[in-house]
């Protein structure tokens, strides 16, 4: 390798000047392959994570909600995350009206964009193979199928820390420091998405910046002070505004129990996460803690923790496997580099995604508090450049026996994982295992005894053995691709709704929190929405009944009450979806996946009793209901197109609002319903979502549409 190589621009279609013909079309044909896999079949999730559906849909309406990151359009209270992932698809709704494409499209979007900005990351002072390659490896990674489809904030914090990395070696490549300043800003966006979790990968980047820029101790410091800088503005100005708002006139910080966006950054989406000390959680997951088994060192609620964590029967599927080969590569790159000097760009390469993916798992691995298995998508542009840098820098080197043995063993060894990871699921494609454990094999020995084969090519002529290579390289390639290819195309070819979703086939969940399999999908017309068309005719099915309102006894009733909407939205995004979201899971065991978490975790059915019930006179209040818990606040917001207002946030747990701040909107006539949920204990929450529900069941009268049950705030008992 010329490790002293400086590489040219690439054009914006992913080449440069001297490669080969096919690059381009390649490149092209990357990205269109991408976008096919994640466009497929894309509205089957409907409405997906309700949770932040709701708050596109409320920042659709409300630019304040938008700001904030509100879960309803009369901000009483924002997602448990800084705003910044709901943007996009708030945007999209404005322009485009409410429905399961206008939400999910743009996070196929970032899925293709992440897919290039690896390309071009590798591709810079690699081959355009190892960038194919890498961006292949992304684009099938199951957990990647799965998130770049879906509605969290993970698709853009994972394409922000991509970008994040590409400009740290562009960085690196004349110590330049504008790019390690957008390095900065990168980072500073991903805080507004994902609040700490961007920071992991900050300690390995700016070690080796400071260690392999070429330029003095003093300017390389210096540069990273401007970086550290550019990242606080980026991702400070947000906060600032936020915490320097008079909190009587913005929403209630979600997930925190202070009203404070630093509580919130610092505590449950912080060192909470790590320590399992949660305060407003559902629950940690160290050993003793709330569902912790208090043995083996790391039991929990969120499972158990350490160094098989990426390995386990819930995680393996969604991630890893190509992880060890990423790290054989990892261990092969460095060592082929290893004598080139301080500034050498290819070792600066491995050092930078190599730290990227081993503080991370590091991190993902031994954390006690809240772990879910999509988490993980952010390892996999790391696994891939690693895989793509590491792969085609052996192939170069595969005349040498050491390295064409690195090149086999690293197929050998993810065949071999393959074959324990499809094991796991026996009646899943039975045939695959044995095949992709055997093709591995074989090309892995043809890899290892490229040497020897060489030696012999040189007598009785070079294309045979030539051939040979790129057969055995090529069906390395496809067998290791092979397993995540086939969970990747499972995948989209369903629907996944909820808070707890997992890519693959349905036989390969591990489990979750509270045991069971965990949850969050759903049939095509599954989930919170089922698609955004006809899913109240579903919901009517599903409910029973005539979808009457019923009274106590038992005649139609609707009761009604003069007043002012008091800055709530006219009416929802052009009058809502037709007929609004509908079954999926949630409410009681449908959907639940087994946990007993119906309504926290996966939302509610919604009738189209129910929804009828809500839209009448709605104008006429700010909330036309309130319920516990964001999710099954969110079913009702979605289904009417109207604020409603998520008692306690997400968990149900926080202090919003206070039991006296409940009565005066009451008084006020600004709630119409309270909505019961057979979830969450009853749906009572916590302490102050206690105290409210048995204010309200003590003085105000009860009623049931096809099922649901409804206390009418204007009619006290």
């Amino acid at each position: 390798m010329d490790a002293a190589a400086r590489p040219p621009e690439l054009s914006t279609a992913g080449q440069r000047e001297g490669d080969a013909r096919w690059v381009r079309p390649a490149f092209l044909g990357l990205l269109l392959a991408t976008a096919v896999l994640y466009l497929y079949n894309l509205d089957a999730s409907g409405y997906a994570n309700s949770f932040y559906s709701a708050a596109v849909q409320a920042g659709s309406e409300s630019w304040k909600a938008f700001f904030f990151g509100s879960s309803d359009a009369a901000n009483s209270i924002t997602v448990d995350k800084p705003p910044a992932a709901l943007w996009p698809m708030a945007l999209s709704v404005r322009l485009f009206g409410l429905g399961s494409w206008q939400i999910l499209l743009p996070e196929v979007l970032m899925g293709v964009a992440t897919v290039a900005v690896l390309y071009a990351a590798v591709r810079r002072r690699f081959s355009a193979a190892a960038g194919l390659i890498a961006g292949a490896v992304l684009a099938v990674t199951p957990v990647a199928a799965l998130m770049f489809r879906f509605n969290n904030p993970d698709a853009l914090l994972t394409l922000l820390m991509t970008v994040t990395v590409y400009c740290v070696l562009r960085a690196l490549e004349a110590a330049r420091t504008a790019w390690l300043v957008w390095a900065g800003v990168a980072v500073g966006f991903a805080f507004l998405t994902k609040t700490l979790q961007a920071f992991l990968i900050l300690p390995p980047l700016a070690v080796v910046y400071a260690v392999c820029a070429p330029a003095t101790l003093l300017r390389r410091l210096g540069q990273l002070a401007l970086a550290g800088l550019a990242l606080l503005v980026s991702g400070g100005w947000w906060v600032a505004i936020v915490e320097l708002w008079p909190a009587a006139s913005r929403p209630y910080i979600g997930g925190s129990q202070t009203n404070s966006f630093l509580e919130l950054t610092f505590g449950y989406n912080g060192l909470g996460r790590i320590n399992g000390n949660e305060v407003g959680s559902v629950g940690g997951g160290g050993p003793g803690g709330p569902g912790g088994t208090g043995a083996g060192g790391g039991g929990g609620r969120w499972g158990e923790t350490g160094l098989g964590r990426m390995f386990n029967d819930s995680v393996g599927g969604q991630i890893s496997w190509l992880l060890p080969a990423a790290l054989l590569l990892l261990v092969a790159g460095l060592v082929v580099t290893w004598r080139a000097g301080r500034t050498d760009t290819a070792r600066s390469a491995f050092l930078v995604w190599g730290g990227a993916l081993l503080m991370t798992v590091g991190v993902f691995s031994f954390m006690a508090g809240i772990f879910h298995e999509y988490y993980t998508v952010g390892l996999a542009p790391y696994i891939a450049a690693l895989v793509g840098m590491g792969a085609t820098v052996l192939w170069e080197e595969r005349s040498r026996p050491l390295a064409s043995a690195a090149l086999g063993c690293a197929v050998a060894v993810t065949a071999g994982w393959a074959y324990v990871l499809l094991g796991r699921t026996p009646d899943y494609l039975p045939w695959l295992r044995g095949a992709v454990l055997a093709g591995g094999l074989a090309a892995a020995v043809v890899l290892a005894a490229l040497p020897f084969a060489g030696r012999l090519g040189r007598s009785g002529g070079r294309r045979p053995v030539r051939w040979l290579a790129l057969g055995a390289a090529g069906a390395g390639l496809a067998v290791s691709l092979a397993g995540p290819v086939a969970y990747s195309l499972t995948t989209v070819n369903e629907g996944h709704t909820g808070s707890l979703v997992m890519a693959g086939p349905a036989s390969a969940r591990g489990g979750g929190p509270g045991g069971g399999g965990p949850g969050g999908r759903g049939p095509a017309a599954g989930g919170v929405g089922g698609g955004p068309v006809g899913a109240a005719d579903r919901g009517a099915a599903r409910g029973g009944g005539d979808g009457r309102m019923q009274g106590p006894d038992g005649q139609g009733q609707q009761g009604s009450r003069d007043g002012n909407r008091d800055g709530g939205p006219a009416g929802g995004p052009g009058g809502g979806p037709a007929g609004g979201p509908a079954g999926g899971p949630g409410g009681g065991a449908e959907g639940s996946g087994g946990r007993g978490m119906g309504g926290l975790i996966n939302g509610a059915n919604v009738s189209s009793a129910a929804q009828a019930a809500l839209k009448e006179n709605a104008d006429d209040y700010t909330w036309v209901a309130a319920a516990i818990g964001a999710q099954n606040a969110a079913s009702y917001q979605l289904a009417t197109g109207e604020p409603v207002m998520p008692i306690g946030g997400f968990n149900g747990t926080d202090p919003s609002p206070t039991l006296a701040r409940f009565k005066q909107y009451v008084s006020e006539g600004k709630i119409h319903y309270y909505i019961v949920s057979s979830g969450m204990g009853g749906g009572r929450g916590g302490d102050a979502s206690a105290s409210i529900t048995a204010y309200v069941e003590e003085n105000f009268t009860r009623v049931t549409a096809d099922g649901a049950t409804l206390y009418d705030l204007t009619r006290p008992v």
